[in-house]
């Protein structure tokens, strides 16, 4: 089974595609440039960007429009609005070696969703479609008091009280 990447994490590809790898980044609660979209009323905009960089020998034109995101959000996976008018995608750009280029995308959903984000990311490169990757993670995952357990002293449900139980036990087994 294929685990998740975490948001910030880069995703390397192989194959005719190696050299290449990209990640999703820089989620943040953030207005649009251009003004909300009247489908958004009632929702929380959010800003994130994929980054594309090119550690091979050869330049590779990289494509990244609306149609190959998708965004979730909350634990029932809820379709996210991607804002296409605000957002700056890649579109045939030619990326050469050691060099990088950047979407930055705009979306809403549902303010108590945003704590669960899933995005995957399906490029074209060179007119070839790559792997999908999807990466999760959310705003706002802070750990406050109110949110642990007090007989372990972790958090008890969720992404954050996953990765707290993970650091948790490694911190365990490092001193043990």
């Amino acid at each position: 089974m294929r685990e998740p990447n975490v948001i910030g994490d880069w995703q390397e590809y192989d194959g005719d595609l190696a050299g290449l790898r990209v990640r999703v980044h820089g989620v943040e609660r953030a207005e649009p440039p251009k003004g909300r979209d009247d489908a958004t009323e009632g929702q929380t905009y959010f800003r994130f960007r994929v980054t594309v960089e090119n550690r091979g020998a050869d330049d590779v034109c990289v494509h990244l429009e609306d149609g190959q995101l998708d965004i979730r959000t909350g634990p029932d996976g809820e379709s996210a609005f991607l804002d296409w008018r605000n957002s700056q995608f890649i579109e045939g750009f030619d990326v050469y070696p050691l060099r990088r280029a950047t979407a930055v995308l705009y979306a809403a959903a549902s303010e108590a969703c945003l704590t669960h984000l899933d995005i995957q990311v399906q490029l074209r490169a060179d007119e070839e479609w790559a792997d999908r990757h999807l990466w999760s993670g959310g705003i706002g995952i802070g750990i406050d008091e109110d949110f642990l357990d007090p007989a372990t002293g972790t958090a008890r449900e969720g992404i954050a009280g996953q990765v707290s139980a993970f650091l948790h036990e490694e911190a365990e087994r490092g001193a043990g």
